[in-house]
């Protein structure tokens, strides 16, 4: 007899990075298995907004998605906090539960996640305004710590999808 193989249903969420204007967001699928869901692992948030360095985390309000039994409904809404230096916020919400899937997506976003280190948000609108400014006494300073391929307009997919694939 066939041993019967449980099918937990995966959860696309979206993640916007609050206070950033334009708005940096990523909309990712992630498994829904086991009792502990990756899409609760602040790695995988990491992953998701950019993050490259440890660094204190938590998911503030609501229990982070897989903390209980019961399956998130679309609609719940948490806070996920990166960084308590910096205090990156991002609003994670659920917009839909689907068919299974065997590791965590990007599906969509739109614009390139900070720098880590660069002062929160308040740092990075002050690093954009210099960086785009030729004329701003700190251009060259911001110029100069950037990678030279940072394009804050860019969003790229493959590359979270890398990220992601590697740790689960």
């Amino acid at each position: 007899m066939a041993e019967k193989v449980a099918r937990t249903p995966s959860y696309q969420l979206k993640v916007v990075l609050q206070d950033v204007s334009p708005e940096v967001w990523r909309r990712i699928v992630v498994p829904g298995a086991g009792r502990t869901p990756i899409c609760t692992t602040s790695t995988l948030m990491g992953c998701a907004t950019g993050s490259r360095t440890p660094a204190l985390a938590r998911f503030v309000g609501r229990r982070p998605l897989g903390c209980t039994r019961s399956c998130p409904a679309v609609g719940v809404r948490m806070l996920y906090t990166y960084d308590f230096g910096d205090d990156w916020r991002h609003e994670i919400v659920v917009e839909g539960i689907g068919e299974p899937v065997q590791r965590a997506s990007c599906v969509a976003g739109e614009r390139a996640c900070p720098p880590e280190d660069c002062g929160g948000v308040w740092g990075y609108a002050e690093m954009l305004a210099a960086v785009n400014d030729r004329a701003h006494p700190e251009h060259e300073t911001f110029a100069e710590w950037l990678a030279e391929d940072f394009d804050a307009a860019a969003f790229d997919e493959a590359g979270v999808n890398r990220m992601l694939w590697r740790i689960g």
